[in-house]
């Protein structure tokens, strides 16, 4: 096969154009081209009233090798790379214990897939409920102020990501593209087969819930074993200093489990869990995150800025964006999660306390647009002395938020004319806020730092100059948005370990390697690999 890269298209071409192109490009007759089909399309919106389709095509040619001579030296004519993965291969010794995945969110389900796939028969430990019963408790949460701290957005199979837009692009290197694994086993459980060829693609929450069951499912075929409602409560470890090994893990039933190979894939939420990490000397150091707000405008606004005279074309979609600017007082300001036609949510896990993501389905067909506009946070500047003074800084303004909110779940909100002014809100405008169970109009000042409003205060009108209609006056802003990333980085060494306790993986976001559901779903396998390999 031939991979034709940057073949250039309108966006309205008729249907036939696109292999009469390949033909052109390839200088071959028609007989010659023996099939086609498309591995990538996207888009080229930088010229506004301009937009054309981008496509990579694998094509089946007639005598490959003289096609490939004829066009030696042009980058965009090559044979199609070999994206197939082969699993990893690995014995369990004779009395070790079966492989352990602590955590069932996108990095632990494709670090647990593949262990079983490669027939190690994984335990998959979950403080949360199955993903059925992890959507009841959040819908109680959105709409009837009921918080259940074990299963909620955070907590439960299919983790944070599973109440999302289900996005699977991702800025992490992949030079071995486990990213078209993690893609494909997802079309495999369930996913639409677009996924493995659009630029930006993505899944929605409805379909990521039945995706998480079928590769549940699959996982428990191969010998695989869940444990939900089970929370590691500490380590049972032999050794001293570096030669430290893992050898049991206490859990919340009161058991202790036989380890000695265990991926810890907790999501960046696991407060709880870092501290027991911190108490039993496993390696971590402070990492930078970013907070702020979610902001929503009407979905109409952004398609037009974007699109021009083609918003609403099919093929395009809602349209998203991409914001950033550095502001004066040294912080940045970006965009973080966006997403088009959906609805900003509650995604907290601690009672007492706000905390704001946003989340669409499949169609993108809400009303509004979301995303955070967030400001980072780094440990030397904002808790320099503490390993987990991430964790205590996003406290305290979460529940800032709940109080500016009313006590009692809604999220304090405020129109973009009157923040930027510094005026508190008391009633909202055109935009109606998506965040259930609702919010209240306030000051937003009230539950975000000084330097974070300023920072916010002037992107907002940079963002206007790219965007127009990003800083109207009715643009609704909810706070607060807390948790971008992990606080925290569990240092591992070349072979995945921690270097302080031998036998223990860290992975994904919440160890602070990924951020994403692609990027943690890649970090799963790559872990289950190491894993692997150990044996």
């Amino acid at each position: 096969m031939i991979r034709l890269t940057e073949l250039r298209l309108p966006l309205e071409h008729p249907e036939g154009a696109l292999r009469e192109a390949v033909l052109t490009r390839l200088n071959i007759a028609s007989d010659a081209l023996k099939d086609f089909k498309i591995a990538r399309r996207g888009y080229d919106a930088r010229k506004r009233g301009h937009i054309v389709l981008v496509y990579s095509i694998d094509c089946d040619v007639a005598d490959e090798a003289a096609v490939l001579a004829a066009h030696e030296g042009d980058q965009h004519i090559r044979q199609t790379p070999d994206t197939s993965y082969h699993l990893p291969k690995a014995i369990l010794p004779e009395g070790m214990p079966r492989p352990v995945v602590v955590g069932a969110g996108p990095c632990g389900i494709m670090a647990a897939l593949t262990l079983a796939q490669a027939g190690l028969k994984p335990i998959i430990i979950e403080r949360g409920k199955d993903v059925r019963s992890r959507t009841v408790d959040t819908f109680a949460l959105w709409r009837k102020s009921v918080l259940t701290p074990e299963s909620n957005v955070q907590f439960g199979e299919g983790g944070a990501g599973t109440f999302s837009d289900g996005k699977l692009y991702s800025g992490v290197s992949d030079p071995r593209n486990l990213g078209r694994r993690v893609i494909e086993e997802f079309v495999r459980a369930g996913a639409p087969e677009e996924i493995l060829y659009v630029s930006k693609p993505h899944i929605g929450t409805f379909r990521l819930v039945s995706m998480v069951m079928f590769i549940r499912e699959e996982i428990e075929r191969l010998g695989g074993e869940y444990r939900f409602e089970t929370r590691v409560e500490g380590f049972e470890m032999e050794g001293e200093g570096t030669e430290r090994r893992l050898r049991g893990l206490r859990l919340s039933t009161g058991e202790t489990l036989p380890a000695e190979r265990v991926i810890l894939a907790v999501g960046h939420s696991a407060r709880d869990t870092f501290e027991m990490l911190r108490q039993a000397d496993v390696a971590m150091d402070a990492k930078p995150f970013s907070i702020g707000v979610r902001i929503e405008h009407p979905q109409s606004v952004i398609d037009t800025a974007r699109f021009g005279s083609y918003a609403g074309n099919e093929i395009l979609g809602a349209a998203d964006y991409k914001l950033v600017h550095h502001a004066s007082n040294g912080r940045s300001v970006y965009s973080f999660c966006m997403c088009p036609g959906g609805q900003v949510v509650a995604a907290t896990s601690e009672i007492g306390q706000v905390v704001t993501n946003g989340m669409s389905q499949y169609s993108r067909a809400e009303r509004n647009a979301n995303s955070g506009i967030v400001v980072e946070v780094t440990p030397e500047k904002d808790f320099p002395d503490d390993v987990l003074g991430g964790v205590a800084f996003q406290r305290k303004w979460e529940k800032a938020a709940f109080v500016a909110g009313g006590s009692d779940y809604r999220a304090p909100a405020q129109r973009v004319g009157d923040f930027l002014v510094g005026r508190p809100s008391t009633t909202l405008g055109d935009v109606v806020p998506s965040y259930q169970p609702g919010v209240t109009p306030t000051d937003l000042t009230l539950c975000l730092p000084d330097f974070v409003c300023e920072a916010i205060r002037e992107a907002l009108p940079r963002f206007e100059r790219k965007l127009k209609g990003f800083s109207m006056e009715d643009a609704v802003m909810t706070g607060v948005e807390t948790r971008t990333s992990s606080p925290i980085r569990l240092q591992r060494d070349r072979d995945g370990q921690s270097p302080t306790l031998r036998g223990l993986f860290p992975a994904g976001e919440g160890a602070g390697y990924a951020g994403g559901i692609l990027s943690a779903g890649i970090d799963g396998i790559r872990t289950a690999e190491w894993l692997a390999a150990s044996l």
